[in-house]
């Protein structure tokens, strides 16, 4: 605790101080990030009992801190080099915007006194730079306000829907006398409206079909267990959001009906049969392509559960009620009458596939899924592979799976990285292809520099199959810069520091995908058949 003055008031200690305290009373222990010189006073006598995670690029550090709160359900923080860091690192500072990921991002910025010179290395209007993709930005009037503008910045990060945040710091402002900011409560529970939420259990109990979309929200707030029992009360067939970056609910229970489309005719062929529509923890909905959606014409019930005001105002129709999932959830399942309406058909899973030379993506999935240790975290960025994925490799719910919200690629590979410094013990899996292994690969050095117990396993199919795809659907010829050869992702691994290995034999990969899982840090490179999987209706 700080020393008190004669007078009752705390005494006065320096701006780096009173921030590292205040990190402290927060519980958070890690700093990631990746040093210039406007940051050494801050890096300065570092304390030991404060981690300090070192990525190579920033992309990387905001993609580790990314997964590492998401893991942690902490707000991570992280020290970005001025505006050239901040640069770098917006991409992955979109991702985690579109996460919803919990973070302050502090940057170093120019000496105040040389500010009005535009010095070297100096930001202008920081606080504008990262705009609109944090929800707090500010560069303090004074060097003694910027403790209250990092607790500011981490409260409001916290608060649901959670977002990264921005404090930009002169240089000269760490070693300035400032005042402690002593940690608030500051309550992030909002409970649903009552008549809105008793209109909804009305409504699924009078329902003849009903449908649960569930989406990220629902395992954002560990709330899977509670989610599963809305479903088995209601009796509702359960449906994943378009493009959702988490398992919100358990892919083998009898009542999970599949994933939605981010196409509007194919999401409304497969909600047809249901007269109501719940969509929990998810916009109301989230597309990719065009099309008529024809779930929008009137004839199904729209209900919507989000802790995003945003989300909820741009919904088309319906009811939307706002509130954070545990209590929304918690006070529906008290409120639904007990269902006698016959269960849904359960899902139709596909056979095993067979082996085969080139591998198959199909058969590569299955694998691991039978190799994978059961309490394993799967982070995914294979975009072209993702149906497949999703028939073969079936995710058991709360905390097993994550992916990127944003569309934005280098996400996964730093992510896995955070997450198991998040979560120490438990295998981390990177599933990736190889154009999107090439975003944030940096951060290999720093899971072997640390001997995590990361996974990688880039499926190969050199080039962007995604693109492809949509070249196909679209009817676009003779695009270029799809193909990615010769790429050696051994070597690459190898110069990292990781253990690595080529597989272009099916009989070769589990035996090299069970080592991977036991060792340290590894990355199995396999070669895939390269056919152009079809992501939205059907190839022209």
């Amino acid at each position: 605790m700080p020393s008190k003055k004669p007078d009752g008031r705390n005494a006065a200690t320096t701006v780096k101080q009173a921030t590292l305290d205040l990190l402290r009373g927060f519980n958070i222990r890690t700093v990631f990030g990746n040093p210039g010189s406007t940051e050494l006073p801050f890096l300065s006598d570092w304390p030991k009992d404060i981690d300090y995670v070192l990525g190579l690029q920033e992309a990387s550090v905001v993609g580790m801190a990314d997964g590492y709160a998401q893991a942690t359900r902490n707000a991570a923080f992280v020290n970005l080099h001025s505006a050239a860091g901040v640069g770098n690192a917006l991409g992955a500072i979109y991702t985690a915007h579109r996460n919803q990921t919990p973070m302050v991002i502090t940057a170093g910025q120019q000496a105040r006194s040389i500010l009005p010179l535009q010095a070297f290395l100096y930001a202008e209007r920081a606080s504008e730079f990262p705009r609109p993709y944090v929800k707090f930005s500010v560069e303090p009037a004074r060097a003694e306000d910027v403790p209250a503008a990092i607790a500011r910045a981490y409260y409001a990060a916290m608060q649901p829907p959670c977002g990264p945040t921005f404090v930009s710091v002169p240089i000269d402002d760490w070693t300035h006398a400032t005042q402690p900011v002593e940690p608030r409560h500051v309550t992030r529970d909002s409970a649903p409206d009552p008549d809105a939420l008793q209109a909804l259990a009305t409504a699924l109990g009078k329902s003849k079909h009903p449908a649960l979309v569930v989406g990220p929200g629902v395992d954002r707030a560990g709330a899977v267990d509670l989610m599963v029992q809305v479903a088995e009360k209601a009796r509702a067939a359960v449906w994943v959001s378009p493009f959702s970056a988490r398992c919100s609910f358990p892919e083998r229970h009898p009542q999970f009906a599949g994933f939605l489309h981010a196409s509007p005719a194919q999401l409304s062929d497969a909600l047809r049969d249901h007269d109501l529509v719940v969509v929990i923890g998810a916009p109301v909905f989230t597309f990719h392509v065009e099309g008529h959606a024809a779930i929008f014409d009137g004839n199904t019930t729209i209900f919507q559960i989000t802790d995003d005001p945003t989300a909820a105002s741009v919904a088309p129709l319906g009811t939307s009620i706002v509130a954070t999932m545990k209590p929304a959830l918690s006070a529906l399942l008290a409120l639904l009458p007990t269902s006698k309406r016959a269960l849904p058909p359960a899902r139709v899973l596909p056979p095993p596939p067979a082996a085969a030379d080139p591998i198959p993506a199909e058969y590569l999935m299955h694998a691991l899924a039978t190799t994978m240790p059961a309490d394993a975290a799967l982070v995914e960025e294979v975009p072209s592979h993702r149906p497949t994925m999703q028939k073969y490799l079936l995710m058991p719910g709360q905390d097993s799976f994550y992916t990127m919200s944003s569309g934005g690629l280098g996400y996964a590979m730093p992510a896995s990285v955070g997450i198991a410094l998040g979560q120490p013990g438990r295998r981390t899996v990177c599933l990736i292809g190889d154009g999107s292994a090439m975003y944030s690969l940096q951060s290999l050095w720093t899971a072997a520099q640390r001997k995590l117990p990361v996974t990688v396993v880039v499926i190969n199919n050199s080039g962007y199959g995604a693109m492809r795809s949509f070249s196909q659907v679209m009817q676009v010829r003779n695009v270029p810069g799809l193909d990615l050869p010769d790429i050696d992702f051994v070597k690459l691994a190898g110069g990292l520091g990781c253990e690595a290995v080529r597989v272009s034999k099916a009989a070769e990969l589990v035996p090299a995908l069970k080592r991977a899982f036991t060792a340290g840090t590894s990355l199995v490179e396999v070669i895939v058949d390269s056919a152009v999987p079809i992501l939205y209706g059907q190839k022209h």
